[in-house]
């Protein structure tokens, strides 16, 4: 089965995932086949370069192929990227276009975009459960 996971209540990334998910990931007795991460809101601190739970998760990402992406909007927020968000204007209106984005000292290989780039790119390896946390 193929799972990915969602970031979105407090200290979900630096404890559940930081203290289970990660260590299971590494060991190979996770169960399951993870193919992407979003983080929403503090939760993307964990993806800062430097952070030792961040630079593990992109270690073990990079080897199993996992998507890590981070919610545009909760990035820019945060400074961990600078731009515009990608799918809405500055007042809040839809876009057509996508905005450009950019990471900002985060560890490797960590997108960051909004619902439809996590469509987009989980669309050639799609998980079958979403699990929200």
């Amino acid at each position: 089965m193929k799972v990915a996971y969602v970031f979105a209540m407090p200290r979900t990334a630096s404890y559940k995932l930081a203290q289970m998910i990660l260590p299971q990931l590494e060991a190979g007795t996770h169960g399951v086949e993870v193919v992407g991460m979003f983080f929403f809101d503090d939760n993307t601190f964990v993806l800062r370069k430097g952070d030792p739970v961040g630079e593990r998760l992109a270690k073990v990402a990079k080897e199993k192929g996992i998507l890590l992406m981070m919610c545009d909007m909760c990035a820019l927020e945060r400074n961990l990227a600078k731009g515009e968000p990608r799918w809405c204007d500055a007042d809040g209106q839809g876009r057509t276009e996508p905005g450009e984005i950019s990471t900002v000292n985060t560890v490797d290989g960590v997108a960051v975009g909004c619902f439809p780039d996590l469509y987009a790119a989980l669309a050639g390896n799609p998980p079958d459960q979403v699990i929200t946390l």
